[in-house]
């Protein structure tokens, strides 16, 4: 008798798993309407901020704007708003109340104009959606964000859903893979993934003895992207581009307080206590090497890239100390610069940004006509998640 309670556990085990890996099924993005112009940013940002006083800092804060590779970047908090909420606008002044009202309501807000893009470009009827995997680091509420677009969406009420709160910008990677195993094992899964990410949060003014907090000032946009992930693709009806092969995560060593975030009565500040781009360019061949091992490939330059453009700074050094051709990290730089660090939503946007590109160009796939990609997010901790990723031919034809 015992052995048959196992064996019928090993058949309902067997028929709750997919059969193959995990997948991208569509991808969408969204961003608010206020654009900023980096050019002009740092007039604007010390005006606003009531600090034209500071001259030596302006100064700086101009350097850091021009140095950033950033054109422009969306911020849905507008200067009326600011006005309005001055306290927003001082370095360390109370004001977690003002900036919990923006985020709370528009959070999941953006969140829902990216995927209904990603469900509008998939296909399928909503109710298919099974699971559900929303991050922000962008306020914490109860019932959270996934709450908010379950109802947004009208997606069904049985969604399993999964909230990430507060992880920062190695996220969109943690997203992947988390999708990856809720994909592969439950048979039938379409996984909706968001990254959702408003700046209202970590907006501040300037400070003589905090230079760390302005380079988030010079960087950080506003952003949502969505994917939907399964495994076993209809192809009658549904275009995979891309198979996750595997995803890791590591804490790299040395790094503790590099990058740090705390949430207090000020919003949440952000801080940079360690040379990071030094950190990860130091320690980035072994993740590629641990990744790539297992399907003989040494060659990084034969990997179509995908890297969470924390700023420019980091993927010089990833670029100098990998070899990298200047073309390896197009898609990257090209979002950094159309939108700056929008934190767990970049490697969506370049995800999105790639497949386009490739399409346009008659790409055989949609990474850039490569086979094999790789995908990092990097973040406080230091944390770097790395995801493999293995392109499906015929997905230039449907977004072409």
């Amino acid at each position: 008798m015992a052995g048959e309670g196992v064996n019928k556990v090993e058949e309902i085990r067997k028929a709750q798993r997919a059969s193959g890996p995990a997948t991208v099924l569509a991808i969408g993005t969204a961003t608010p309407t206020n654009c900023v112009y980096q050019a002009d940013y740092p007039d604007y940002y010390f005006r606003i901020t009531n600090s034209e006083h500071m001259t030596d800092l302006k100064l700086k804060f101009k350097r850091m704007c021009e140095k950033s590779m950033i054109r422009k970047r969306y911020m849905h908090v507008t200067e009326e708003y600011l006005k309005e909420n001055p306290n927003m606008c001082a370095y360390m002044a109370p004001s977690l109340d003002a900036r919990q009202d923006i985020v709370v309501v528009e959070v999941p807000k953006l969140g829902k104009e990216a995927a209904s893009k990603a469900i509008k470009e998939w296909g399928q009827s909503k109710s298919k959606i099974t699971h559900l995997v929303f991050c922000t680091t962008s306020g914490v509420d109860m019932p959270g964000a996934d709450y908010q677009l379950t109802k947004l969406l009208g997606l069904r009420p049985s969604v399993k859903r999964f909230m990430m709160y507060q992880q920062g910008c190695f996220a969109g990677g943690t997203v992947l893979r988390l999708a990856k195993d809720l994909a592969e094992n439950n048979k039938g899964a379409r996984v909706l993934v968001v990254c959702s990410e408003i700046t209202a949060v970590t907006f501040r003014g300037p400070s003589d003895s905090h230079l760390d907090s302005l380079v988030g000032q010079a960087l950080f946009g506003d952003g949502a992207g969505a994917v939907i992930i399964g495994a076993d693709p209809d192809e009658k009806v549904e275009r995979p581009m891309f198979e996750l092969v595997s995803a890791a995560q590591t804490i790299l060593p040395d790094s503790e307080g590099a990058i740090d975030g705390h949430l207090r009565e000020v919003g949440l500040t952000f801080h940079l206590l360690k040379d990071v781009p030094g950190l990860i360019s130091k320690n980035i061949e072994k993740s590629l090497v641990e990744a790539f091992k297992p399907i003989g490939i040494s060659d990084w330059n034969s990997l179509f890239w995908i890297a969470h453009p924390g700023g420019p700074a980091i993927l010089d050094q990833v670029e100098e100390k990998l070899g990298l051709k200047p073309e390896k990290m197009r898609a990257t730089r090209e979002v950094l610069k159309e939108y700056g660090n929008m934190s767990s939503a970049c490697v969506l946007f370049i995800l999105d940004e790639m497949r386009k590109k490739s399409a346009e160009e008659g790409k055989l796939t949609s990474g850039e006509g490569l086979e094999w990609g790789v995908l990092f997010g990097f973040g406080p901790g230091l944390t770097v998640e790395t995801v493999v990723l293995h392109c499906l031919p015929n997905a230039v034809a449907a977004t072409a």
